[in-house]
């Protein structure tokens, strides 16, 4: 059995759907997005991709499409026939078995907007994307939609106090030696948990943004990252903390975009947070400044997976970027240059000198 055939057999697990349909924050954000754009859906044909039980296909006819096409390649299209069929939409909504590269309409119909929920763990698991994309270059109106719209992956330095912690003190018996080996065992792969706002050590930084609009297949295959963040409080660095937020399109002025986020700060979904955990943990001080590569590849052999790889560097022989958070002498000179000169900016006294500083920086933030 190829790998593919592995990864549509897997969705045939009911209690993957149980799950993916009670994470209320999923499911709502998609209802919302296309119930709140009923003016845009009216009358509208669109392609479902990885429609599992039809939940989505049945918002977009119920928010007034007049064609849905509901692809699905492996064997839970069936129950979603069912689930068609029971809310009364068979002469809207068309199911489709099928991969949706194999997928041919008739007379080569295009659709209006294409709605798929084809997001994994860290955003890119699983590679879902790619049959999107494929769907959108073969059946997407050039001024067609995509929902959602954009993807966005974020990265911070982490404490990881729910796998470790309780070890120091367990029962009365210290277990130092095991919870060593347990994080050089948990470091071999990524781990999804829930992180709590607390146990992140700094700023959030932007590893990448997808358009799904024009992005291309080949710019999925490498996101990679080398920075430096100050740590925002004294703690255990243990390891990088991964999420994800994804953007619906927005019609009117006077509506907010829609964000479905994974983020520790927000309410909790099935995908949790990916963790890349260290194999030895280190105590930090508030403003240390932390520097790391993160690279994430898709595998060349399985091309639905990806390798995580980090590198901890030396913050004193990389770049930093501007301003930075960190104490190091050099960033807080170049904190408080810039200051100066917005204060002088307010003011209207002549320019200062910080520009010509500036432009001597170099950002290495790739």
């Amino acid at each position: 059995m190829d790998s593919n055939q592995d990864y549509f057999t897997s969705y045939e697990d009911l209690e993957i759907h149980r799950l993916m349909l009670e994470d209320y924050t999923r499911t709502e954000t998609y209802r919302k997005a296309i119930q709140d754009h009923k003016e845009c859906f009216k009358n509208k044909t669109v392609m479902d991709v990885g429609c599992g039980t039809g939940i989505l296909s049945v918002f977009c006819a119920q928010a007034g499409a007049k064609k849905v096409y509901a692809v699905e390649a492996s064997n839970i299209a069936n129950i979603a026939k069912e689930v068609v069929k029971e809310n009364n939409f068979e002469e809207v909504i068309e199911v489709i078995q099928n991969e949706v590269e194999n997928v041919i309409l008739a007379n080569n119909e295009k659709v209006d907007i294409i709605v798929s929920e084809w997001m994994g763990f860290y955003l890119l698991h699983e590679g879902m994307l790619d049959s999107v994309l494929v769907a959108r270059d073969k059946f997407l109106k050039e001024d067609g939609q995509m929902f959602p719209e954009t993807a966005a992956i974020y990265i911070a330095p982490c404490s990881v106090p729910s796998l470790y912690h309780q070890w120091n003190n367990f029962h009365g018996v210290t277990m130092s030696t095991f919870a060593k080996i347990l994080r050089t065992d948990r470091s071999k792969k990524p781990e999804v948990m829930q992180i709590k706002p607390e146990d992140l050590l700094g700023t959030e930084i932007l590893l990448g943004v997808i358009n799904l609009k024009d992005v291309q297949l080949s710019e999925l295959d490498l996101f990679e990252i080398q920075h430096v963040v100050g740590v925002n409080k004294a703690g255990k660095y243990q390891g990088l903390c991964i999420w994800f937020d994804c953007t619906f399109p927005v019609f009117s002025e006077n509506c907010k975009p829609l964000v479905l986020s994974t983020s520790p700060y927000s309410p909790q979904t099935h995908w949790k947070q990916t963790v890349i955990l260290f194999p030895e943990e280190r105590e930090v001080e508030e403003s240390e400044p932390l520097a790391f590569k993160l690279s994430m590849t898709r595998d060349i052999v399985h091309n639905r997976r990806y390798n995580l790889q980090v590198v901890l560097l030396d913050p004193d022989t990389v770049d930093h970027p501007i301003p930075c958070s960190c104490d190091m002498s050099k960033c807080i000179l170049i904190k408080m240059l810039m200051l100066q000169h917005t204060g002088h900016e307010k003011t209207g006294d002549e320019k200062s000198t910080t520009d010509d500083i500036l432009e001597d920086e170099v950002i290495d933030d790739s």
